[in-house]
């Protein structure tokens, strides 16, 4: 980002409604003594909650993480007074980010995944198929681009990606049409890339759905930001310094991010990891943590008249031992 646009930057700008923020609250069982996580600040409406509840003199103290810049911004002036700390980073480098604020242990901590309002209703982003913009969506700011991608990747690659990311069951006829039209010109826009997707899909198909594109956007977002990796790994790091007893709170928005949260969290609560053949244990596993949550919490009807981006919302909840 140029310096004159975050000369410019508002922090008001960075519209954000927390979802499910008082399920989230309940699930972390904040302590005002205790030491908390945000990986994912966003606009800090988790944040300012849980900071707000912290005692400072008790040694209460929040982290919030998040790579964008912007956010970072945002972050530091709405938790400004608060016993908040911001760093920028992704919350995959959990563990160095910690050390580097001189924390070893913390007792909760709170993910809450996707894309933030902020990002999707600034045009200017590329997170967007409803605006034309450039084809970004870098939740950094930094690195490769989704228009690097859909220009230099072969037909095969850009098919696994939308098929694997984005579960799009017409990825191959999409890579199809971007490998043809890129050999005119580069695909530079995000109206652009929407226009190819629909145009790769039988007629019914787009008169059924009012937003074809969605599958393709979501899953060249997550290739951009590497988000599935950053998550397999960021909750390992997370959990690695949970002290026992902590809360750890994932909020995820597609079944992707669901089902990876989903079995980590069951293999922590596991205690035999024998074959199931097996006619007795053997490996005298014992359980690393314990499920709060069996199944995931989802909003209620009144959070969901109010904030459409709770619609997709699942929030799991796990106890270290």
């Amino acid at each position: 980002m140029h310096d004159e646009t975050q000369q410019n930057f508002e922090p008001a700008s960075f519209a954000h409604v927390p979802v499910l923020l008082e399920e989230c609250l309940e699930g972390l069982a904040i302590r005002p003594d205790g030491v908390y996580l945000d990986g994912t600040a966003g606009g800090a409406g988790h944040s300012r909650a849980i900071a707000s509840r912290l005692d400072k003199a008790a040694g209460g103290r929040l982290i919030a993480l998040d790579q964008d810049p912007d956010a970072v911004q945002t972050a530091r002036a709405r938790l400004a007074g608060l016993p908040a700390e911001v760093i920028q980073t992704n919350f995959r480098y959990a563990a160095d980010a910690l050390a580097s604020a001189g924390v070893e242990g913390i007792d909760g901590a709170l993910l809450d995944l996707g894309v933030s309002s902020h990002q999707l209703d600034d045009a200017e982003r590329g997170f967007s198929y409803r605006a034309d913009a450039p084809l970004d969506m870098r939740m950094s700011q930094e690195g490769t681009t989704a228009a690097d991608l859909v220009n230099t990747l072969d037909r095969e690659e850009l098919a696994r990606i939308l098929r694997d990311y984005g579960e799009e069951p017409y990825a191959w006829q999409i890579a199809g049409k971007i490998v043809e039209a890129r050999q005119t010109a580069p695909i530079e826009t995000t109206l652009q890339l929407a226009a190819l997707v629909a145009s790769a899909m039988p007629p019914a198909v787009r008169r059924k759905d009012k937003n074809p594109a969605r599958r393709s956007f979501q899953a060249l977002r997550i290739a951009v930001n590497h988000e599935l990796d950053a998550l397999d790994e960021g909750l390992d790091a997370i959990f690695a310094v949970l002290r026992p007893g902590g809360r750890l709170c994932v909020i995820t928005f597609h079944s992707l991010e669901d089902r990876l949260v989903k079995n980590k969290f069951r293999r922590w609560a596991t205690a035999c990891t024998c074959p199931p053949e097996f006619p007795v244990c053997v490996c005298g596993g014992r359980a690393r943590a314990k499920l709060i949550t069996r199944k995931p919490i989802e909003a209620k009807p009144g959070e969901l008249a109010d904030n459409r981006r709770s619609r997709s919302a699942r929030l799991r909840v796990l106890e270290k031992l």
